[in-house]
């Protein structure tokens, strides 16, 4: 049964406008303890393999795509990915984050091939193509999205990210990417890769332009797809980066919005069991911060990361230094595979 009254809203809303900082951390964390009793800060180590930058979508905050045709647009060979995950895999990655742009180009085959080719020759956890992409699929080569889904499972698909999530409030998209997925249509998505057995992940990008509204809009829409479905593993937020994008005369929000905004939704999205702390785009010192906000995984070592790069965030680490990291923030670092479970051999 999804609970949503106006009252409800009102007093989310409220909670975010005017609680102080401190006031939401606390909450955010007591919501975390409930959830994660035990002293742990779990971690991941994977790669973001974007296999095309050719895109149609034409998002106004994105400085990664490239129009069909631009000299500096690209689609990489099996070979290369290959490459890419055995490179991971050396370093004891044990998943694939894989999306790309909406490419006009590419036959759906391709796209069953490459699973298929990663699976037999470079096994590993394919957490890849987001729901903008499925949704993409699906109006590209006419198929449903359920034939889709169904598709990219029998050829080896593990599980989707929450990319494209943005701000799940249809008038904000129309202004920023409205030739992608809209709020409907991006949950829906979500909810039959759920049925289908997928577990997911979600997320929202912030500093669009949007209310604080529309960011309680959001989290509730989330809200209410996990209440029918358990199927979201984890919530991700992070703010704009607008540097060489369309949007880049929109302010960058500081570190006070970004903790309030993910204690907000650690309180909203209680059914949502893991919240993952943003330091790629915060940096590392606000990633720590965000462990007593609410968060209880500092998401990915990362061995790539292309779309934040293009915008000018160049965040990075090593494992020594992420471990580090947790360990100064008072928790104990377990590194884990995608849907949580922690790898007891590793630390």
């Amino acid at each position: 049964m999804v609970d949503r009254t106006a009252s409800d809203f009102r007093s989310y809303l409220e909670l975010y406008e005017r609680a102080p900082l401190l006031e939401l951390g606390r909450l955010a964390d007591a919501v975390r303890w409930k959830l994660h009793p035990e002293n742990v800060v779990t971690y991941i180590i994977d790669r973001n393999i974007n296999y095309t930058n050719v895109c149609v979508a034409d998002c106004k905050f994105c400085a990664f795509y490239r129009r069909p045709k631009h000299p500096d647009g690209y689609l990489l060979s099996y070979e290369e990915i290959g490459r890419k995950i055995d490179e991971l895999k050396s370093i004891g990655g044990v998943q694939i984050l894989m999306q790309g742009g909406h490419n006009p180009y590419i036959p759906f085959e391709w796209y069953l091939d490459l699973l298929r080719y990663i699976k037999r020759h470079h096994p590993i956890h394919i957490h890849g193509f987001s729901p903008s992409e499925v949704d993409f699929f699906a109006g590209r080569f006419g198929m449903t999205i359920e034939a889709v889904i169904k598709e990219l499972m029998a050829a080896g698909l593990d599980s989707i990210p929450g990319g494209g999530g943005e701000i799940l409030v249809q008038s904000v998209r129309d202004q920023v990417a409205r030739k992608k997925a809209g709020a409907d249509r991006w949950l829906e998505v979500m909810e039959v890769a759920h049925h289908l057995g997928l577990r997911t992940s979600v997320t929202m990008m912030y500093g669009l332009g949007e209310t604080l509204a529309d960011r309680i809009e959001h989290l509730f829409r989330v809200r209410e797809v996990q209440q029918r479905t358990s199927g979201f593993t984890a919530f991700i937020c992070w703010p704009l980066q607008p540097e060489n994008s369309e949007l880049a005369h929109l302010p960058k929000t500081d570190a006070v919005t970004y903790l309030k905004t993910q204690a907000i939704a650690r309180i909203v999205l209680e059914g949502v069991p893991n919240i993952q702390a943003s330091w790629v785009t915060m940096g590392m010192k606000v990633g720590q911060v965000a462990l007593r906000f609410g968060a209880n995984d500092f998401g990915s070592l990362m061995m790539e990361e292309n779309v934040v790069s293009a915008a000018g965030t160049t965040n990075r680490t090593t494992l020594h230094e992420m471990q580090r990291l947790i360990a100064d923030a008072g928790y104990t670092p377990k590194r884990r595979r995608q849907d949580y479970t922690i790898l007891e051999d590793a630390a």
